[in-house]
């Protein structure tokens, strides 16, 4: 059951995007293919992450491996299949990492209050944060592979609030895509529309800044 608890605060619980705020991919080797295929730089990420192939994924309705399929029909037009298989392979198996300042203050936010994932992300999700010892970063990860629905569905930030036991009205929203970030504002969240750590550490420095205090304590 949600609740609302008197505080001094702006919010009482963040709930933040993953990748492009914590995660980032790193796509060298898929650039070198596609110049060496006389793609423009970023066309195979074009095609996989259009919503009629990208979509199914976020929703957990079909497998990485059937997605890499799509993205292979979507360049055949382009390259050669093998060329394109090749391709979709490279985005799909791109290593990661997470930024470690982020981790960092996010952590330190965790301390103070409520810390919510929201993040479109595919059923592996589980197992990326495993890979990254994040398994135990936030109190609770909402994925719209799990939900069944993905952002700025309005559906998935009522979720996140419930997960965080938080109003709606008490969210701190950290998003690095402006139409997810007014979907969450079109429902009452304070919104961070994230570009680099800084934008992140000045919107919580408010909760940084005073005495701390344990979750049972807002």
């Amino acid at each position: 059951m949600t609740t609302s608890r008197p505080s001094t605060r702006l919010f009482d619980a963040v709930l933040c995007d993953f990748d492009n705020v914590i995660r980032f991919y790193d796509t060298t080797e898929l650039a070198r293919l596609e110049r060496a295929a006389g793609l423009e730089q970023g066309t195979t990420m074009k095609v996989a992450y259009a919503p009629e192939i990208d979509l199914p994924l976020l929703l957990g309705k079909i497998t990485q491996h059937e997605w890499v399929e799509s993205i292979v029909l979507g360049l055949t037009a382009r390259v050669p299949k093998t060329t394109a298989r090749e391709l979709a392979t490279t985005l799909a198996k791109a290593p990661f990492w997470a930024d470690e300042a982020v981790v960092d203050l996010l952590r330190r936010v965790r301390a103070r209050v409520p810390l919510i994932l929201v993040t479109n992300a595919t059923l592996d999700f589980d197992n990326d944060l495993a890979s990254l010892g994040l398994s135990d970063f936030a109190d609770h990860v909402v994925s719209s592979a799990q939900v069944g629905v993905a952002k700025p569905d309005r559906e998935i930030y009522e979720i996140a609030s419930e997960r965080a036991d938080v109003a709606i009205d008490r969210c701190l929203f950290v998003d690095d895509r402006l139409e997810n970030i007014e979907a969450a504002v079109a429902l009452g969240m304070m919104g961070l529309h994230y570009r680099e750590p800084a934008d992140l550490e000045e919107s919580v420095s408010c909760l940084l800044d005073g005495p701390q205090l344990t979750h049972g304590q807002r």
